[in-house]
């Protein structure tokens, strides 16, 4: 009976300290009920609405009726007109459409002959889109006379880019170097300021004559460089053992990612101004590492989540990273060419390092 009563008060003593633990509170709730909403709301394996150029050679009121059958089917959403394949061309590379819809000159005897008469071209990437714009050669196209000729052979032809082959390799691995970093320089970084605080160093740290910046930034430079060790070990084996290719500068590559360790080891000196243990800290760390796996595009198709969550995945430096990484390995664009994600990583880790560095006190209380 008396071991009961004693087993009885351990559970009482845990509860209690549970309870006046906020933060540990706080993501017993939050993190099922956000990945519930994830799994069940955001996340969708038919991606719709896939930005898209026409490129109208005939611009014919046949070829503009297929145009306009094609949007409907809602696969596809027209951001933009051109001239020419070879303007589509350049925002695939661009990473400003996932998709452009070509007609030639010939559309109509083309259609009238039973030969292919429309080109899709798609930013092989992603091998989701992919699968999302084959769908579009299913679609009967109407003829001059108006019919729709459902015997005749797929008349809509897909051509993917960048990774003909579908292979997930080439669009996994350049976005694990994402998550690896992401994982790694927030965690270490979060796990840095407590960590001093709990082994009785903060006196030390206190004492120095370096201001709250100098301090933060003298505890981010050393995983910077660990950051860039990740990078290069992740490319190397990629390149290895999955024979990924890199058509971009390898310079930009280090780059993109110097920028991705920056943020995220910005935003780990956030938490770690905010965590009051090392516990905490990782609890913090894997509700943010969370949402950057499932709703960047790294894991699920960025174009079939609802719009509100595209803006929220839009917080994230892994949403912008991946689009740059890609861009660069994948695609063969340079950094100036991908700027508005360059942009955004900067933004962000400048507001996350001020913020950090606002929140950080050289005192003990």
């Amino acid at each position: 009976m008396k071991s009961w009563r004693r087993l009885w008060a351990v559970v009482l003593k845990e509860l209690r300290q549970l309870r006046r633990d906020r933060i540990s509170m706080l993501l017993i709730v939050a993190i099922p009920v956000i990945d519930l909403l994830m799994f069940g709301y955001a996340i969708n394996f038919n991606p719709r609405n896939l930005d898209a150029m026409i490129v109208d050679q005939a611009n014919t009121a046949t070829s503009r009726a297929a145009v306009m059958d094609m949007r409907a089917t809602g696969i596809i959403e027209i951001t933009g007109v051109g001239d020419s394949p070879a303007q589509a061309m350049d925002q695939l590379r661009r990473g400003r459409i996932s998709a452009a819809i070509v007609l030639p000159p010939d559309y109509e005897r083309r259609l009238a002959d039973g030969r292919r008469a429309v080109q899709v071209m798609v930013d092989g990437t992603d091998t989701v889109v992919q699968a999302a714009a084959v769908q579009l050669a299913q679609l009967p196209l109407e003829q001059v006379n108006g019919r729709r000729a459902q015997a005749l052979p797929a008349q809509i032809e897909v051509v993917s880019f960048y990774n003909p082959e579908r292979r997930s390799a080439v669009s996994i691995v350049p976005g694990l170097i994402g998550i690896i970093l992401t994982m790694t320089m927030t965690m270490f970084t979060a796990m840095a300021v407590v960590r001093e605080r709990e082994r009785g160093n903060m006196e030390l740290l206190i004492a120095t004559p370096l201001t709250r910046a100098g301090l933060m930034i003298g505890k981010v430079l050393p995983y910077a460089v660990i950051g860039l060790v990740q990078t290069t070990l992740i490319l190397a084996l990629g390149i290895w053992m999955f024979d990924v290719p890199l058509r971009g500068s390898l310079l930009d590559v280090y780059v993109a990612s110097l920028l991705l360790i920056l943020a995220n080891l910005a935003m780990g000196l956030l938490i770690s101004t905010r965590a009051g243990t090392q516990f905490q800290a990782i609890q913090i760390t894997m509700f943010v590492f969370l949402p950057s796996i499932l709703i960047s595009g790294f894991m699920f198709p960025f174009a079939g989540m609802p719009d509100v969550v595209q803006w929220g995945a839009e917080l994230l430096p892994m949403t912008h990273f991946l689009r740059l990484v890609r861009g660069i390995m994948l695609r063969g664009a340079s950094l100036q060419e991908l700027w508005p994600g360059v942009l955004a990583l900067l933004a962000f880790t400048a507001a996350t390092m001020t913020l950090a560095i606002l929140r950080f006190r050289k005192r003990l209380d």
